[in-house]
């Protein structure tokens, strides 16, 4: 049984890609799943002169210690403007400043989701690309569109993408054996 972190990168308190998570998390049986919300970490905006001053920010070491506790990470990226929101960017900045690799070793499925026909797509791309400067190895990634249309109730109401979902956590659960 392996260990897996999962959390959205969002800061809302009625996040979508937080109850995606929820979601997705709620249908793996077969590992020890933490869900965690970013929200509740106390992270200040990222600045040389404030790291200068006050050094790495307690909670960064806290989620950068959570991390290096579990072997996959489930994480699901939010969209302001064609990319990941401020919030999420401003994290990985931190994590990035007290060790640049901190995925090393960490598998990772990536999912977004939004309102909209995209999914937050563009998000999704940009961090697919991010996450292995880090050392993290994206295995698995999905959009998932139109979020208030296709999931009611804890329950996805498109088959194709329900299946699509249960396709992707099969070949992750796999890789994450191996």
């Amino acid at each position: 049984m392996k260990k897996i972190l999962a959390f959205a990168g969002s800061n809302s308190s009625t996040s979508i890609n937080h109850q995606l998570i929820t979601h997705v998390t709620g249908r793996i049986t077969s590992h020890e799943v933490k869900v965690l919300q970013l929200r509740n970490f106390e992270i200040p905006m990222y600045s040389i002169d404030l790291e200068k001053e006050r050094g790495i920010p307690t909670d960064i070491k806290v989620l950068k210690n959570l991390i290096d506790e579990h072997d996959a990470l489930i994480i699901s990226v939010n969209e302001h403007n064609g990319t990941v929101s401020a919030f999420f960017k401003n994290i990985i900045d931190w994590l990035s400043r007290l060790d640049r690799s901190f995925l090393t070793g960490k598998r990772i499925l990536l999912m977004s989701t939004s309102p909209g026909a995209r999914g937050a797509a563009a998000a999704l791309e940009y961090s697919k690309h991010m996450f292995p400067r880090f050392g993290g190895k994206v295995i698995e990634s999905f959009s998932f569109p139109q979020f208030k249309d296709n999931l009611h109730e804890n329950k996805i109401q498109n088959e194709v993408l329900d299946m699509g979902i249960e396709d992707v956590l099969t070949t992750f659960a796999h890789e994450i054996e191996n």
